[in-house]
């Protein structure tokens, strides 16, 4: 693990958050870089004791403003996210470490520093246990994704396993696709979905839920529809029984006062 002393040195000094530079140089670059920081992040939110992020400025040297990179996509173990949320700036020396995985999405501008400058940053300064560079054009590195790994203070090539690149510090397996590069979980022999995917997914399960919910919606007003027709129904008979019982007591005293005028006609025709 990339470790340097916890310190308050470099305290007071302002250090820039932006070069006013664009984030990638393509839009393949910038949604390989966007998508990886996502589902990385995703897929580590389970440890609170890991950060993930990316084209944010690293500085490594207290109180000097020059001394910083800006890895595209880099994962440091044992740096709880929540201990400043606000972050704009990663100072190894506040967080205690560096960072243990970067992600280089090479392009024309950069491969050069990539492959040299950022090399030896990463390998001798910042000590970072697992260095992956791609190239999502396939145009410059052949092949297209290189890993390394920290061995005893060298850069050692990242042997593949069936084809992709395994990382330690993260449990995934990187593979250099067309155009996007794909994370694989060798536990559960699964690809991650990209966050373009995710957001896709997310979608198509939004729009099924909606749909749900507007079936659900009209079950309920057939429902009502069909309670509200049966309280008529019941309205109607309750009306219905209560005119026969009229029309049944009505008939019995018309019944009651012809058996009492037949019964006063037998008397008087009976005589005394």
């Amino acid at each position: 693990m990339s470790t340097v002393p916890r310190t308050s040195a470099g305290a007071g000094v302002d250090y820039p958050d932006s070069d006013g530079k664009p984030v990638a140089e393509t839009p393949l670059h910038r949604d390989n870089l966007l998508s990886l920081v996502h589902v990385i992040r995703h897929h580590l939110a389970a440890d609170p004791n890991t950060y993930v992020s990316g084209n944010m400025f690293l500085y490594y040297v207290p109180g000097d403003k020059r001394r910083h990179v800006s890895p595209d996509v880099f994962v440091a173990r044992g740096v709880p996210p929540e201990s400043d949320p606000g972050r704009r700036v990663y100072l190894t020396w506040r967080e205690g470490k560096g960072p243990d995985l970067v992600i280089e999405v090479t392009s024309p501008s950069t491969r050069r520093e990539d492959l040299k400058h950022k090399f030896a940053l990463y390998r001798d300064t910042l000590r970072v246990r697992e260095y992956f560079l791609f190239d999502p054009y396939g145009d410059y590195l052949d092949p297209p994704l290189r890993g390394y790994r920290l061995v005893e203070g060298q850069y050692v090539e990242i042997e593949p396993v069936d084809g992709r690149l395994p990382s330690e510090v993260t449990g995934l397996h990187l593979e250099g696709g067309e155009p996007m590069l794909r994370l694989y979980v060798p536990e559960t022999r699964r690809w991650l979905p990209t966050a373009f995917e995710m957001f896709e997914e997310g979608e198509a399960a939004r729009q099924d839920a909606e749909a749900a919910l507007r079936q659900a919606e009209a079950a309920r007003q057939d429902a009502e529809a069909a309670r509200q027709d049966a309280e008529a129904a019941r309205q109607d008979a309750e009306v219905a029984f209560e005119r026969s019982e009229a029309i049944r007591r009505q008939e019995a005293a018309e019944n009651e006062r012809l058996r009492l005028e037949l019964e006063d006609l037998r008397r008087r025709l009976a005589g005394p």
